[in-house]
């Protein structure tokens, strides 16, 4: 009797509540071969990525196969060094993408990054779907892109709208201020510094390399 008392508990619940755990489980279950796809295509092994991401290397494999569903801690651990926001694996890829994607100065979104004083408001669409991403930064004065020189692929540019930016590329120095803008390979090593006293204002651009 018990056992069909479960049953016919089972068949009461509501629709809503099966199609929402079925929508959870498919987003958790992607982020797997996501994160496999990707840090392959940043040609990372598994150790390199743990050493960027401060994650071991033993949790990455097993998140990658599913073994293991990563934490928000870990997860935006294993974003930031991949350089790509959470919604990069929470989103869901229905097959249906959009050609155009509209978003309104309102309705912007902020963007995580790792470097202190740097606020990012997204401009662009989904990383599913464009290969490219753009945001609005914000960078307060002093802040810079840490103590490490940045390296990966795809491309960046970044227009400065207001203050100033001072960036090294491989060596070579770049001041710039409002209007000029700095277009670079990824895979170069760069570092980003505001010297001023000033907030500066940029629209940053980068483009994924696959």
């Amino acid at each position: 009797m018990a056992e069909r008392s479960r049953t016919s508990d089972v068949k009461r619940r509501p629709a809503r509540a099966v199609r929402v755990g079925e929508h959870v489980e498919g987003i958790v279950s992607s982020i797997g071969p996501k994160l496999q796809r990707l840090r392959q295509e940043q040609r990372l092994s598994l150790q390199q990525l743990a050493v960027r991401a401060e994650v071991s290397a033993a949790a990455i494999h097993k998140i990658e196969r599913n073994g293991m569903v990563p934490t928000i801690t870990t997860l935006l651990k294993i974003s930031a060094a991949l350089e790509r926001p959470v919604s990069y694996f929470t989103e869901v890829d229905d097959g249906q993408h959009d050609l155009a994607m509209l978003t309104l100065a309102a309705d912007r979104r902020g963007v995580f990054t790792p470097h202190e004083g740097l606020h990012l408001a997204g401009l662009s669409g989904a990383y599913a779907q464009f290969r490219g991403a753009a945001a609005v930064a914000t960078v307060d004065p002093g802040a810079d892109s840490g103590d490490k020189m940045l390296s990966h692929p795809g491309e960046e540019l970044v227009l400065v709208t207001e203050g100033a930016l001072v960036f090294d590329i491989a060596g070579t120095r770049f001041e710039l201020g409002p209007g000029d803008s700095l277009h670079f390979i990824g895979d170069q090593p760069h570092h980003w510094a505001n010297e001023t006293a000033k907030p500066a204002g940029a629209v940053w651009f980068a483009l994924r390399d696959n």
